[in-house]
C-alpha cells in the first residue's frame, strides 16, 4: 500500500499539532490571568462579586457617575505616558490582526501589556467595553512569545492566530466558532491546511479553561431549551436577519462617528477617555445596566424578557454607552456589546410583530437568539461564525440551520450596503 504522507511530512504534522497543545495550554492561562485581575481590580474599585451591574446599582450615585471616567483617566495617561517614552521608537504592531495582516507574526510587546493593562482599567470601572478583546490579545501575545522562541519565522503567523482562536475559545467556551473566526475574518492569510493546529489549540484551550473552572463545562449562557421549530419561526428568523441586515451597517457608522467627534474635541488620551467615562457614569444613573460588558445583562433577558418599555430604555442607554465607550478610544472588544444589541435587536422585533405574548417569552428569546446571530454576521461578516458562536454559548444547536440561512442573509445584506466590517474601523472599534 502506498503510504499516503512520508515521514517528514508526518513529522511536521506531529510537532505542530504538539506545538498548537502548548499554545492551547498558554492561551488559557493567559485569559485566566486576565480575568482573576479583573475580578482582583473590580473587588477593590467597586466592591465587585463578579457582576458589574448589580456592583453599580448597590454604589452611591456620586460614585457610580465617577468610577468610570476615574477608569478611563488612568487608562488614558498609562497610554499617553506610554507613548510620549517610545515615540523615537520604530512602529510594531500591538494587535493580533495588524500583526497577522501587515506583520511576520511579532508585537511590539511593551505596547501590548500596556495596551492590556489598560484594557483592565478600563473594564473594571464599568466601561461599556468588552473585556474579551484584551484577553484574545494577551493569548496571541504568549503564542507570539513561544513562537518566537521555538517555531521557525516562516511559521509565527500560524501561531499568533492559533493564539487568537485559543483566547477566543477560553473566553466565550466556544471553540469552533473561536477557529471558525480566524478562518472566516482572516481568510487569505491562512491556508486550510493551517486550519488543524488552530483548531486544536482552540479546543486544548477550552479544556484547560474547564479544568481550571473546577473541571465543570458550562455554556456561557444558561437558556431554558427550546421547542422544535415551526414554519412560523423559520420566517420569524429571516425577517429578523433582514432587519439586522438594516442595523449591522448603521452600528458600523455609528461607531465611526462616535470617534470622529472625540478626535474633534483634540483631547489629550487621558482627558478623552475620562470624557468617555463621565458619560458611561452618566448614563448609569438611568440605568445600572449600561456598567460593564452586558454579559449579565443578556443572561437576564435570556431568562426572563423585559417589558417593551424597559427593554427600550436600557438599549437606548446601552448602545450610547458602547458607542461613547468605544468612540473615546477605550481599549477593549465590541463582540460582547454586540451580541446584547442583537439580542435588543430582535427582542424589540418581536415585539413590534406584536408577537409578545403575556406569560410566554419563547418567542421573545427565539428572536433575540437570532438577533444576537444575525447582527454578528452583519457587523463582522462571518456568517458560520457567527451561527456557531450562538450555538456553542447558548447550546441551542437546534437552531443551527435556521441561524445558518439567517446569518448568510444578514452577512450578504450588509456587505451590500456596507463593503468594511467591524473589524476595518478605527483601531478602538477593533476587538
Amino acid at each position: 500500500m502506498r503510504r499516503l504522507l512520508s515521514y517528514p511530512d508526518l513529522y511536521a504534522t506531529l510537532r505542530r499539532l504538539l506545538i498548537a497543545t502548548l499554545v492551547g495550554v498558554l492561551a488559557a492561562l493567559a485569559v485566566a490571568l486576565f480575568r482573576h485581575a479583573m475580578l482582583a481590580l473590580e473587588w477593590l474599585f467597586v466592591d465587585g462579586s463578579g457582576s458589574l451591574v448589580f456592583a453599580a446599582s448597590t454604589l452611591a450615585p456620586w460614585r457610580r457617575l465617577i468610577t468610570p471616567a476615574l477608569g478611563g483617566l488612568a487608562a488614558g495617561a498609562l497610554l499617553w505616558g506610554w507613548q510620549r517614552y517610545t515615540r523615537q521608537r520604530p512602529h510594531a504592531p500591538t494587535d493580533y490582526m495588524e500583526a497577522l495582516e501587515t506583520g511576520d507574526g511579532q508585537f511590539d510587546y511593551g505596547a501590548s501589556i500596556v495596551k492590556s493593562l489598560a484594557s483592565l482599567l478600563v473594564v473594571s470601572s464599568g466601561s461599556a467595553i468588552g473585556r474579551e478583546g484584551a484577553m484574545i490579545l494577551l493569548a496571541a501575545l504568549a503564542a507570539s512569545c513561544f513562537a518566537k522562541r521555538f517555531a521557525p519565522k516562516q511559521e509565527w503567523k500560524l501561531w499568533v492566530a492559533c493564539g487568537a482562536a485559543a483566547g477566543m475559545a477560553s473566553a466565550y467556551h466556544a471553540a469552533l466558532a473561536g477557529s471558525l473566526f480566524i478562518a472566516e475574518i482572516l481568510f487569505g492569510t491562512l491556508m486550510l491546511a493551517s486550519l488543524g493546529p488552530v483548531v486544536v489549540a482552540a479546543v486544548v484551550a477550552l479544556l484547560t479553561t474547564v479544568l481550571l473552572d473546577g473541571g465543570v463545562s458550562t455554556t456561557l449562557y444558561h437558556v431554558q431549551p427550546l421547542q422544535s421549530l415551526s414554519a412560523l419561526d423559520y420566517a420569524l428568523i429571516l425577517a429578523v436577519a433582514l432587519f439586522a441586515g438594516l442595523c449591522g451597517p448603521a452600528f458600523i457608522w455609528l461607531m465611526a462617528r462616535s470617534h470622529e467627534l472625540f478626535l474633534r474635541l483634540k483631547l489629550p488620551p487621558p482627558l478623552q477617555l475620562a470624557l468617555g467615562g463621565l458619560i458611561v457614569g452618566g448614563l448609569s444613573l438611568l440605568t445600572p445596566a449600561v456598567w460593564g460588558n452586558g454579559y449579565s445583562v443578556v443572561q437576564s433577558f435570556l431568562s426572563s424578557p423585559p417589558l417593551t418599555l424597559t427593554l427600550l430604555g436600557i438599549f437606548a442607554c446601552k448602545l450610547l454607552a458602547v458607542l461613547v465607550s468605544s468612540g473615546s478610544g477605550a481599549p477593549g472588544g465590541v463582540f460582547t456589546p454586540t451580541l446584547f444589541i442583537g439580542l435588543a435587536v430582535g427582542m424589540l422585533f418581536s415585539s413590534l410583530c406584536g408577537l409578545w405574548l403575556p406569560g410566554d417569552g419563547e418567542t421573545a428569546i427565539l428572536l433575540g437568539l437570532a438577533g444576537m446571530a444575525t447582527l454578528l454576521a452583519a457587523t463582522t461578516h462571518a456568517p458560520i461564525m457567527s451561527t456557531l458562536m450562538i450555538c456553542e454559548i447558548t447550546g441551542e444547536y437546534a437552531l443551527l440551520p435556521a441561524l445558518l440561512i439567517a446569518c448568510a442573509i444578514a452577512s450578504a445584506l450588509s456587505q451590500t450596503l456596507r463593503k468594511d466590517s467591524i473589524y476595518h474601523q478605527q483601531p478602538s472599534a477593533r476587538r
